[in-house]
């Protein structure tokens, strides 16, 4: 008798974007992970917000340790989240790769000025929102009283 077929590591097709390998990577992580890539993305790809960013570590209000990062990836995933659900409906595609380029699709389809990075991050997000909005709404809370999440909060808002 044959063993069953494990499917966990397949390889990818030849006629994949190196981006949707990408996102399959991506897609491993916890929600925690997931939420502090939004966050850091949101800042790489906006110039000016990394900018900001270097001006305020440079006079030390602003931390850039995990915690921060997942509290700015919040705010950020909870801001755009409803445009993305909004947006337009997508079939099943049976296919873990497809499905990462149906949510990229949809995430480029319904928010506006997105770089490679936070495209990414939130398409992972979409695909797993059930772990990241249960770690949104129930994970770790920002400090009271801790300005670098005041700070942070003004940097990536939209």
């Amino acid at each position: 008798m044959s063993e069953p077929y494990d499917s966990r590591f397949t390889l990818p097709s030849i006629d994949d974007a190196p981006s949707t390998e990408s996102g399959v990577i991506l897609l491993g992580l916890d929600a925690e992970r997931l939420l502090a890539g939004v966050g850091l993305a949101r800042l790489a790809d906006e110039p000016a917000l990394v900018a900001l960013a270097v001006d305020q570590a440079r006079h030390e209000a602003l931390d850039l340790g995990l915690g921060a990062l997942v509290e700015a990836g919040i705010v950020r995933w909870r801001a755009v989240r409803p445009l993305i659900e909004a947006g337009p409906e997508m079939t099943a595609a049976g296919s873990l790769r497809r499905e990462w380029e149906h949510a990229t699709a949809r995430v480029t389809a319904t928010v506006t000025g997105l770089g490679p990075a936070s495209v990414a991050c939130l398409a992972a997000c979409w695909l797993r929102r059930d772990d990241v909005d249960e770690f949104a709404a129930h994970g770790r809370a920002p400090e009271k009283g801790s300005g670098t999440q005041d700070v942070l909060s003004r940097v990536f808002a939209d």
